[in-house]
Parts: structure tokens; sequence; C-alpha cells
């Protein structure tokens, strides 16, 4: 069976490393599927899910990124995102509570710069929250 490397990081920490049979990335027009020998790639991706079908069968891993940048080589993917949640630590009661809170902020937003800042917030927040949903729904 063919593999390819994955490394997804963010600014803090090395969040996954290893083999995998298929990795789907947020693109900016859309899901991205990545396979073993893809042709070479840079591209934004836009917050949402990265799912990566582990090369050794367990479980799917599942990391939740609030955008970033990915790098496809024929051999190795690599997601450099802004913020990246393993899938096991994304708490729905706080991504609730920072929805509900951006929400806040787009109705008193005093400027365009205050707007623009908690309309991305708010767009964050629901993109994690529909990946909560769907990290469940797959657990099922």
């Amino acid at each position: 069976m063919s593999t390819i490397h994955v490394d997804v990081v963010s600014a803090e920490e090395s969040i996954f490393s290893g083999e995998a049979t298929v990795v789907s990335v947020p693109g900016e027009v859309g899901e991205l599927g990545i396979l073993p020998k893809h042709a070479p790639l840079i591209t934004r991706i836009k917050p949402g899910a990265v799912r990566i079908q582990r090369a050794d069968n367990q479980q799917e891993e599942f990391v939740f990124v609030a955008g970033g940048i990915l790098e496809v080589q024929p051999n190795c993917v690599t997601v450099l995102a802004d913020t990246a949640i393993r899938g096991k630590d994304l708490d729905e009661a706080k991504a609730n509570e920072a929805k509900r809170l951006a929400e806040e902020a787009v109705q008193n937003a005093k400027g365009d710069l205050d707007l623009a800042k908690a309309q991305s917030e708010l767009t964050e927040m629901v993109a994690q929250l529909a990946a909560i949903r769907r990290l469940r729904n797959t657990r099922k």
C-alpha cells in the first residue's frame, strides 16, 4: 500500500506527524483530497477539519485548523496552521461560548476593522462547531 508522510503544525506545536493513505483538507475553494504521489501544490486553507486516514489502520486522525497554508509534494503533505486543535481536545461548550461572544462583537462593532475582526472570529467558531459535529458523527 502506498503512503504519504503528513505533518500538521501550528505556531505552538507539532500536532501530527506520520504516514497516511489519504488526507482531506479544507481548501479555500473546497475540500482537497490528497493521495500518495499527488502533484505538487501550495494553497491557503480555510478554517475546518483536516482528516488523516492513518496508514496503520488506526482510527482516523482529526485536527481542527483555523486557516493556514498547505504544501503538497508527491511523498509529503505539510499543513502549517494558524491554530490547530486535536479532535480529542475540542470543547463544544467553549466553542459555543466563543461563538456567542463573536456574535455580540459583530453586533457591537464600532468600525470596519472591528467588524472584520469579529466576523473572522465568528467564521472560525462556526467552522469549529461544524468540525466538532462532524467528528461526533464519524465516531458513532
